[in-house]
């Protein structure tokens, strides 16, 4: 026969009044957690004694029960319902219902344990989605948080949670998922767009929540954008627009989902904005945009306005407030104790002072008419204005006069030769048009002034090189130019670091300039890193004096001042000048010197004439007056030897033409060298058959050139 099975009996309730209970020692909880149990005295006033207390019998004498019951398990419902009582909110003779344990089969201190060990707390998403369903029956967030004693952002964060796609909620139930990514994903309610941030997350290793967050405000904008600042998120709504809120993590108002929206509302109130500034302002034009480029206003002039001067009354108003901010700066800094109220009152003071002394600008009426500006947004969301622009078309038209200031450069900077390209062993061959030959001094050919102004270039960028210092304020003066003066380009430099190479100019390569010019770059080329790489870190490193030679020598290549005949820029020219003076330089002191070469063979015989007129007189000029210009050329030479004469190019715009030696004082020398028995410095021809051999000698050494001609 199977032996039947005891069947289990649960204890029973009883209803006991509150003032036959009493609070058991052995309760096992002895920690304060939860919530309080005034908060629990008021949910027990709210809806009532959700849990019976578990009782065991006082037994007195021969263990008979005395009436009595001590509370082992819900100490805490204890002291809540006797704080109802000591509120008067509940009598002390109040029924409790309870569950009464008698027998040993277990001890009280079991029973408490088992009772808080046993308990399961309830899952998050049980608590979201209870939340949820109070909600949608009516309790409001303030509500809620106030039955269930927590705040109100607390019970907006869960019923965000509960919002999120079920899909999601589910993984999460069953913790495929954590709360934290849950969280992020909160942050919109777009189910599709959330579940579509999933697929691609889980097939990758980063799942953490600031990539889920990424993922979903790719397209969406920040409310902390210089946009949503400018516009305004109240407009925005307004607007129609959505806002994402991330209601777990600091999110600087959100982030805005309407993209376009926002576009066309920052786009709206710019022009409105614009059309503004320009109706009271008197602007012709008013460019807006979000943002311009990096220089934007390249090719405008830019003019500045003046502080507006303060009125009589805003005169005595700054004086009075400087005095007494003044006496009381003086008078604290003297005192030994802190003092809210001086401190602020020295600030008061010292705003009104800041807003006295920001004057707004004050523009010229006639530079407004014809000037512009731009208006863009700054980075704070401000509206950025930018005044004082002047388009080239709306400049004042320039009377002829001032027409040549400017002119066509060309790629390279200088011209190559304008002869056809014709060459001979790699170098241009240079075919003048022969002047006509009369008594007339006519201008110099375009060809023989670019040709000297090339080698005084050339001469200057190796005087350049030798001042650093000079060379830094050439190049300074570029920037500032450049930077400032948008239509200044009163400079010599080029410092965009284009070298001219002077191909069209012959010879220029034999001079010394260039020598030293080569050898230098050469060594600098020896000491400088293989890689541009390396570059910085070598600049870096070098010293002082170093790094100032080596930016004088590149400065210096970038000296152009040559003349020609499409553009002969007469204020490059002149800054070439003041350079030149500005590090002493001079082209006799360079080393240069007329010869039948570089000018005296490439000029007419008048031009030849009057330089040994200026350098030497008139008596020396009647002397080769009559001669053939080969043969005028080379006394030319003989005679300007060591005179210092300079052609008119290559004269600084100060100099003086070197003194003359009239007709009167020339005859005057050449009688007292006659009485002395001096001999006059006559043309070679001329004592050709007196000196024989010797004459001979001085022949072959006027044609070496030619052999040199011939040679090349």
């Amino acid at each position: 026969m199977a032996k039947a099975i005891q069947k289990i009996t649960l204890d029973r309730t009883l209803d006991v009044p509150f003032d036959k209970l009493e609070l058991s020692q052995k309760n096992v909880r002895n920690i304060k957690a939860g919530i309080s149990i005034e908060d629990l005295a008021n949910d027990i006033a709210l809806r009532g004694l959700l849990m019976s207390l578990n009782v065991r019998p006082i037994l007195g004498d021969n263990d008979a029960e005395t009436g009595r019951y001590e509370v082992p398990a819900g100490g805490r419902r204890y002291r809540a319902l006797e704080q109802l009582i000591k509120q008067k909110r509940m009598a002390k003779t109040e029924p409790v219902p309870c569950i009464v344990k008698r027998g040993a089969s277990t001890s009280v201190e079991d029973d408490s344990l088992a009772e808080n060990v046993h308990r399961l707390q309830l899952h998050p998403l049980d608590q979201f989605r209870a939340f949820q369903t109070l909600h949608l029956q009516g309790l409001g967030e303030e509500e809620i948080a106030a039955r269930y004693f927590v705040s109100v952002s607390t019970v907006r964060q869960r019923l965000r949670l509960a919002s999120v796609s079920p899909r999601l909620l589910d993984l999460y139930a069953n913790d495929e998922i954590k709360l934290e990514q849950v969280m992020a994903f909160s942050i919109t309610n777009d189910h599709v767009r959330q579940e579509q941030v999933w697929d691609t997350v889980s097939r990758s290793h980063v799942r953490e929540s600031y990539y889920i967050r990424r993922l979903l405000t790719e397209t969406a904008v920040r409310a902390a954008d210089r946009r949503a600042v400018y516009v305004g998120i109240e407009a925005y709504e307004a607007a129609g627009g959505g806002v994402m809120r991330d209601l777990f993590e600091q999110d600087q108002g959100g982030w805005l989902q309407d993209p376009a929206l926002l576009e066309q509302l920052v786009f709206e109130k710019l022009k409105a904005d614009a059309e503004t500034l320009k109706a009271e302002e008197g602007w012709i034009w008013v460019d807006a945009a979000i943002d311009f480029p990096y220089g934007h206003a390249s090719g405008l002039r830019r003019f500045y306005g003046e502080r507006a001067e303060l009125s009589a009354d805003e005169l005595v108003r700054f004086d009075a407030v400087k005095a007494e901010y003044d006496k009381l700066d003086a008078e604290y800094a003297e005192a030994k104790e802190y003092s809210d109220e001086t401190e602020s009152r020295l600030e008061e003071l010292g705003n009104e002072l800041d807003r006295l002394n920001d004057r707004p600008y004050v523009f010229d009426p006639a530079e407004v008419a014809r000037g512009g500006a731009f208006i863009s947004l700054g980075a704070d969301g401000e509206l950025k204005i930018e005044r004082g622009f002047v388009r080239q078309e709306d400049e004042p038209v320039l009377q002829a006069d001032d027409a040549d200031t400017g002119g066509h450069d060309s790629d390279d900077g200088i011209a190559a030769s304008a002869t056809g390209g014709s060459s001979v062993n790699g170098k241009p061959v240079v075919v003048e048009t022969p002047e006509e030959e009369d008594d007339r001094i006519r201008p110099l050919s375009d060809r023989v002034i670019e040709d000297l102004t090339a080698a005084r270039t050339i001469a200057l960028r190796n005087a350049l090189a030798n001042d650093p210092v000079m060379a830094f304020v050439a190049a300074l003066h570029v920037f500032v130019l450049k930077t400032f003066f948008v239509y200044g380009s009163d400079s010599c430099l080029e410092v965009t670091m284009q070298s001219a190479k002077f191909s069209q100019t012959q010879g220029l390569g034999d001079t010394v300039w260039a020598k030293e010019i080569e050898q230098r770059h050469e060594a600098w080329g020896h000491d400088l890193p293989k890689t541009s790489a390396e570059l910085w870190s070598y600049l870096v490193a070098l010293d002082d004096a170093s790094r100032q030679a080596l930016f004088a020598h590149c400065v210096s290549l970038s000296v152009n001042a040559v003349v020609q005949p499409w553009n002969r820029r007469p204020a490059v020219i002149a800054h070439a000048d003041e350079l030149a003076r500005s590090i002493g330089f001079d082209m006799v002191e360079a080393g240069w010197a007329p010869t039948v070469d570089n000018y005296l063979g490439r000029v007419t015989k008048a031009h030849i004439l009057e330089a040994v007129r200026e350098a030497k007189g008139e008596q020396s000029a009647q002397l080769i007056d009559h001669l053939k210009k080969a043969d005028m050329a080379r006394e030319a030479a003989r005679l300007l030897e060591g005179s210092g004469w300079l052609p008119e190019p290559l004269r600084l715009a100060v100099d003086e033409t070197p003194a003359k030696e009239g007709d009167d004082a020339a005859a005057a020398v050449v009688e007292d060298d006659a009485v002395e028995g001096a001999e006059v410095d006559l043309p070679a021809f001329l004592t050709e058959d007196a000196e024989g051999e010797g004459t001979a000698s001085e022949d072959a050494d006027l044609e070496e050139p030619r052999h040199l001609d011939a040679a090349e």
